[in-house]
């Protein structure tokens, strides 16, 4: 049965079908935090993203895509998202187990480019055969082929919803336009949440924001109008606010591999400023399984509220 946090959730996206709304439903009824609107979701992208000994040396069973299936199971995750031949080499095992989310374009690192695009790797029908209850897509604004993303994003949402998928959008903006620090900036970071949500996403996921104010114009406006972005619940709270006030779900990414109780920090920080939840990828899976499973206990113990 429906919690009223989850009805309440269902009830900002009235224009989708019954369809969308029971995916985004299972996506926020499963796993450990099932019902409380608050979500933890297992990414593995970074094989293609960063290549596979960077991303599994260190934890070799990571090769295995069957490994990352029954983490995010027996961790209690909201859903595990991946491109489509890890999740084409478990979908049949573990059929059921668990919501998949099928991320339909990736890039890889084996070109230094100061303007990144990505190649779509993946299909709605692809995530309809695997039984995913979502696709996923990057987007990078700030680099000069944005518009070509957000154009392409366009077209797959609108196939996607029209059979009953929910849309996730990975904003990461990056390119020439920006610098490094501009990168994870939180007028920069407020503004590319706010871009994936007027592109259709039922679900947004951007870096964490520092207090960086990247561009001159939005500088002038977040130092006149005096908007708090002094902590990172402050920012959090910004960028949630910037995501139509809240009526999205905003989850926010774990980042490069970090000590343990920055992590935890970060987690505490979202959950009070109102955050949806965390997509952690490479520090939980890049840990033997042991150590990967109570790090995630004590991320969702987090966003209970009991730490």
């Amino acid at each position: 049965m429906q919690t009223q946090r989850v009805r309440e959730i269902l009830s900002w996206y009235g224009s989708d079908s019954p369809g969308t709304l029971t995916n985004l439903a299972r996506l926020l009824q499963h796993g450990r935090l099932g019902g409380s609107g608050r979500m933890v979701i297992l990414p593995v992208d970074q094989g293609f993203e960063h290549g596979p000994a960077r991303s599994f040396a260190g934890n070799p069973a990571a090769y295995d895509p069957r490994y990352h299936f029954e983490l995010a199971i027996e961790s209690g995750c909201s859903a595990y998202a991946a491109p489509l031949g890890f999740l084409e080499a478990g979908a049949r095992e573990y059929a059921g187990a668990i919501p998949l989310i099928l991320k339909l374009n990736n890039h890889d690192v084996l070109k230094d480019e100061k303007d990144p695009t990505q190649a779509i790797t993946g299909s709605v029908y692809d995530a309809l055969r695997l039984g995913c209850v979502g696709i996923g897509y990057t987007i990078y604004p700030g680099s000069d082929f944005r518009l070509d993303m957000y154009s392409k994003i366009r077209g797959l949402a609108e196939e996607a919803k029209r059979n009953g998928l929910a849309v996730v959008i990975w904003s990461y903006p990056r390119g020439s336009s920006l610098s490094k620090q501009g990168e994870t900036a939180i007028d920069v970071t407020g503004y590319a949440a706010h871009i994936a949500a007027e592109l259709g996403a039922h679900i947004v996921k951007v870096k964490l924001p520092s207090a960086h104010l990247e561009q001159e114009a939005a500088k002038k406006v977040y130092l006149e109008n005096k908007v708090p972005v002094e902590t990172l619940t402050d920012r959090v709270r910004h960028v949630v606010q910037c995501t139509f006030n809240g009526r999205r779900i905003v989850i926010f990414s774990g980042g490069a591999t970090a000590s343990d109780e920055t992590v935890f920090d970060e987690v505490r920080a979202i959950r009070d400023g109102g955050g949806f939840g965390s997509i952690i990828g490479r520090n939980s899976f890049q840990r033997k399984r042991p150590d990967a499973l109570k790090f995630l206990d004590k991320i969702m113990t987090a966003y209970q509220g009991q730490k």
